[in-house]
């Protein structure tokens, strides 16, 4: 009988992306959790609580992000209602509200993709970068998955004997998560996001992985049903807020 598969909770695949996409260095503030980013998004640059907070512990976390040039953002999780409160009635804004996705290993495992059309490699060869690089996904982020201390590789997918797309993953315990998945534009609509999953589940279960994830804003049209049509489950959400005026920043 096959053994069943427990999907990990909204705070297991936060310290899964915590391990797979690291920042650059934590710091115990306080009631608070300060994280440098070096460029490399809001998941690794938002401040979370570590314990609840008052008005009073907020000039602490805003006074520390500044000191390391960056903008204060937090990162509002589940049961964090009132820390939400809080930032809203000092004028934060939420911005990209997530989704964290999870299912079993084997629902997304193939052998059946076309030979040659998926490889994994690493460290990530030059023409993935610029791949990612097309796709937003720069020199800092790319610096995220270079100093992450975990199994990890990158998935290119190929279509027509050219390379379509590129996905970043990494393995922490034995859950694997995928990042940084993008499809050049000329290459849409033609399958190479599912090549991408199917492969990076391929590659997880060879190194004994049981569930597969991800991190993706519901803002992402695209993405959002192409992981429901592929049987994920929505494990959770969170969502950041920001001072209006630094959004774009």
């Amino acid at each position: 009988m096959t053994k069943p598969i427990h999907l990990p909770n909204a705070e297991t695949l936060l310290e899964v992306c915590e391990a797979t996409w690291p920042p650059v260095s934590t710091t115990r503030l306080g009631a608070w959790t300060i994280r440098e980013g070096g460029g490399g998004g809001k998941r690794v640059s938002a401040a979370t609580e570590d314990w609840p907070v008052t008005d009073a512990d907020l000039p602490t976390a805003e006074a520390a992000m500044r000191d390391l040039g960056q903008v204060p953002l937090f990162q509002i999780r589940a049961d964090e209602e009132k820390l939400d409160a809080l930032l809203d009635a000092h004028g934060y804004s939420v911005i990209d509200p997530v989704n964290l996705w999870a299912a079993p290993v084997s629902l997304l495992t193939t052998r059946d993709l076309p030979q040659n059309s998926v490889e994994a490699i690493w460290p990530p060869q030059a023409y993935l970068s610029e791949i990612w690089q097309e796709g937003g996904i720069g020199t800092e982020r790319q610096a995220v998955m270079a100093r992450a201390k975990v199994a990890k590789t990158s998935i290119v997918a190929r279509l027509g004997g050219h390379a379509a797309g590129v996905a970043f993953v990494g393995l922490h315990e034995d859950v694997a998560m995928v990042h940084a998945l993008h499809v050049a534009e000329n290459h849409r609509r033609r399958g190479a996001a599912r090549m991408l999953m199917q492969a990076a589940a391929n590659w997880a279960a060879d190194q004994g992985a049981e569930v597969i994830s991800l991190i993706v804003t519901q803002g992402n049209h695209a993405a959002n049903p192409l992981y429901a049509s592929l049987g994920m489950n929505m494990i959770g959400h969170y969502h950041y807020r920001i001072l209006p005026d630094q959004a774009q920043k």
